[in-house]
């Protein structure tokens, strides 16, 4: 498999960004538009609000994620992992280009056994 540059993925983590930024202005759009009419729509509106909220929420999360990658490339040190320095895998890139881990070092990851 071969690398991707590092400007490569920038303009992926770029692309991914713009769409994030759209998608909360999306949320926060329909979140303005509600007209409750009734008590039975205002709860369909109520839950359907909790869930969009929830996708906002993702966003910015994912988006805090893609802004420490990009100080990460300013830095020098993309595609390496914060906790041992080793090379993050490519294919493990190509799922999640702003991660700041390697598979081994990943939230969640299990414990090898030795």
């Amino acid at each position: 498999m071969q690398m991707k540059s590092v400007e490569t993925r920038k303009s992926e983590l770029e692309t991914r960004r713009a769409q994030l930024v759209a998608r909360m202005k999306q949320v926060d759009t329909e979140l303005d538009s509600h007209d409750e009419k009734d008590w039975d729509d205002a709860a369909v509106e109520q839950e359907q609000d909790e869930v969009l909220e929830d996708l906002g929420e993702a966003a910015q999360a994912e988006l805090r994620s893609i802004e420490a990658a990009f100080a990460r490339i300013e830095e020098g040190e993309y595609g390496f992992c914060v906790t041992c320095g080793e090379r993050i895998d490519e294919a493990r890139l190509d799922l999640l280009p702003a991660t700041p881990f390697c598979s081994t070092h990943a939230p969640g990851a299990k414990v090898r056994q030795q």
